[in-house]
């Protein structure tokens, strides 16, 4: 499977990592914004013993027709920001490739044009791809049909410098029916993020808890999405959509 990376910033560089180690998937190329290391080998780059092509490019360097054009993909792998769809979106459109995207936040606007592409090719959408937090968020939905009348509490710690609460913890108070006001924010050191689920019952206390120990959590999750999401057909799924077969077990 062939893939193509937007983004190349600290999260991007561990994704990309994890890609160049996997037999599974081969990197054609990085795009990034700036011409700041243009030309240069991802591969020779982060020091990992691949032959993939992997070379970055800068975003002003090629239209997105004349990218894919020279260096085909299945799957778009976007970490960069809300407007890298701009980019590529039509292209990946008209040619169906695949798309797996891990933006924390969209715009309104924003997603509602990623509705339109999805009829036409196959989106994945998840504010954080790792394979831990939404597993989490699954159980969490489950625990609370369980039990509905616990008091839940919705904890997210992250690095001192990030101002916002997270996308993740966003979506996790959406899914549980938690206020956005009440998600309880930590900043503290060199944090990646660490995301909490207490539920307060009468007699016991359990707590949900996924901790983002290396960004090279990103590049497995993305991983795993890029080769579920070629099988699936036409729309826009969710990580969710992808891990919910495996629960199939429990019947």
């Amino acid at each position: 499977m062939k893939v193509g990376l937007m983004g190349f910033g600290k999260t991007g560089k561990a994704v990309a990592s994890v890609l160049l180690e996997s037999k599974e998937v081969n990197l054609q190329w990085v795009i990034r914004k700036t011409k700041l290391l243009e030309h240069r080998s991802v591969p020779e780059f982060l020091g990992v013993l691949s032959d993939e092509p992997g070379l970055i490019y800068s975003k002003n360097e090629f239209t997105a027709a004349n990218l894919l054009d020279r260096f085909p993909v299945d799957v778009i792998i976007d970490f960069s920001s809300q407007h890298g769809i701009e980019y590529y979106g039509e292209e990946a459109r008209n040619r169906g490739i695949a798309i797996v995207s891990a933006i924390s936040c969209y715009s309104s606007e924003k997603t509602h044009y990623l509705k339109q592409l999805s009829d036409s090719t196959k989106i994945l959408w998840s504010p954080n791809i790792t394979i831990g937090i939404n597993f989490l968020i699954i159980a969490a939905k489950i625990l609370k049909n369980i039990a509905p009348y616990t008091d839940i509490e919705v904890i997210e710690e992250h690095f001192k410098s990030k101002p916002e609460i997270s996308g993740t913890a966003k979506k996790i108070a959406h899914c549980l029916d938690v206020p956005e006001e009440a998600i309880k924010m930590i900043r503290a050191g060199g944090i990646i993020g660490v995301h909490e689920i207490l539920f307060g019952f009468p007699h016991q206390t359990v707590r949900l808890k996924h901790e983002s120990i290396s960004r090279e959590a990103f590049g497995n999750g993305a991983l795993f999405a890029a080769k579920h999401i070629l099988s699936k057909n036409n729309g826009l799924y969710s990580m969710e959509d992808l891990l919910l077969p495996y629960f199939q077990f429990l019947k």
